[in-house]
């Protein structure tokens, strides 16, 4: 047999195995439609074709990461969890991207704020749905001094001054943008550039059949673990209550703070939550769905609200209002008529130590102002549909392409 024949037939095996795993990712498309759109994924008013559609976003979103992303000497960032994407409890606030690097080499990071107030550059060793992940360095635009329209450049890896040092099991290099008031502003720049690039290699047909399978994997463990991480931490809580043990995810950022209550409202109901001011430099409340614990659409809805969104009665108390109506008072977190689903209290970089401790009151829809101290604000809807607008124009310059 001669060299060029057998290189011939080394690439025919190699192409029959990629198409092999590209059957099998279709095979799982077509399992997974299926399975979805049963318990233990929610089925109720419309819950099935929103886990159809979610399926759909994890296509995107790690197809894209595993197959076309895969290369860390070629990296490019990948913006996951905006308006199109999203998965695991992303924050309304923030803006999502990873770039793949690896151990042993050098890389630069380049770009300016733009209307970004702060951002978390995260180095990590998978996602939070992964049998491994965690969070291994970290540095934020407040640390480096930056802030709007700043220009920055990092250094991750080598033995440079400043440099970021990338420990061992690092997969990606992840960041959160942090946009506070939502204004119509230029969203932050971004570039990332290996420093130590390798020739392009040929496209081998093994290697794409482990990125297929890879996106398969990412896939599956984020639509089941998620829906079950909600169904278990909705088991362990009673229905429209608090349970005051704030959370801190161990291999997660050591910033961050959470505190999770399951709402059960009827369409008549609303749910008041009364909480201390955060001590801490953000903070902020929202609203997600079951299933897929996707944020409930913030641009059709003022589902979330951050501490430049939220009016603080006289008596230092935050007091929020959920329901799918608008009740004609300040602090609307807008449910969309869910029957159920999870507001998150979070607030990142605590500057104090005072507890939040978030109570809850479930009152008819008819009562909530009686409920609520004199001095809360009122809204007029030409004011709550102004406020909407211009949280509308800032998405749309906060996910532009």
């Amino acid at each position: 047999m001669t060299g060029e024949t057998s290189l011939r037939m080394t690439g025919e095996r190699d192409t029959a195995g990629a198409v092999e795993a590209w059957s099998e990712w279709c095979d799982l498309l077509e399992r997974m439609g299926r399975e979805v759109v049963a318990p233990p994924y929610p089925t109720a008013d419309g819950a099935a074709l929103e886990m159809l559609e979610h399926l759909a976003d994890n296509v995107v979103a790690f197809l894209g990461w595993e197959v076309l992303h895969a290369d860390p000497t070629r990296p490019q960032f990948s913006r996951q969890n905006d308006l199109v994407t999203q998965w695991g409890g992303p924050n309304a606030d923030n803006v999502y991207r990873h770039a793949r690097i690896e151990p042993g080499r050098r890389y630069r990071i380049t770009g300016n704020m733009g209307g970004c107030d702060d951002f978390i550059l995260a180095l990590r060793a998978g996602f939070m749905h992964n049998d491994i992940w965690g969070t291994k360095a970290t540095v934020t635009a407040h640390d480096l001094g930056l802030g709007r329209h700043d220009d920055f450049e990092i250094l991750l890896g080598g033995d440079d001054s400043g440099a970021l040092a990338i420990p061992d099991g690092v997969l990606s290099a992840s960041i959160r943008e942090y946009y506070f008031d939502w204004t119509a502003d230029a969203p932050a720049l971004f570039t990332i550039e290996c420093l130590d690039p390798a020739p392009a290699p040929a496209l081998d047909g093994a290697v794409l059949a482990a990125r297929v399978r890879r996106a398969m994997m990412q896939m599956t463990d984020s639509i089941e673990r998620w829906n079950a991480y909600m169904v278990m931490n909705r088991a362990e809580r009673i229905d429209n209550t608090f349970t005051n043990r704030t959370l801190e995810v161990s291999k997660g950022l050591s910033v961050a703070r959470y505190e999770f209550c399951f709402w059960d409202l009827a369409p008549d109901e609303a749910l008041i939550v009364t909480a201390e001011v955060p001590e801490a430099r953000y903070w902020g409340v929202q609203l997600y769905m079951m299933g897929t614990f996707e944020l409930v659409d913030t641009y059709a809805h003022l589902s979330c609200r951050n501490q430049t969104q939220t009016a603080v009665c006289a008596d230092e108390k935050l007091r929020y209002v959920v329901c799918g109506t608008d009740p004609g008072v300040a602090n609307w977190l807008d449910n969309a008529n869910r029957r159920n689903g999870l507001c998150t209290l979070r607030w990142f970089w605590p500057t104090g130590d005072r507890a939040v401790s978030p109570t809850t009151e479930v009152v008819a829809l008819a009562d909530v102002a009686a409920a609520l101290p004199d001095d809360h604000p009122a809204v007029a809807p030409e004011r709550r549909a102004a406020a909407l607008a211009a949280r509308q124009a800032h998405l749309r310059y906060r996910f532009r392409t």
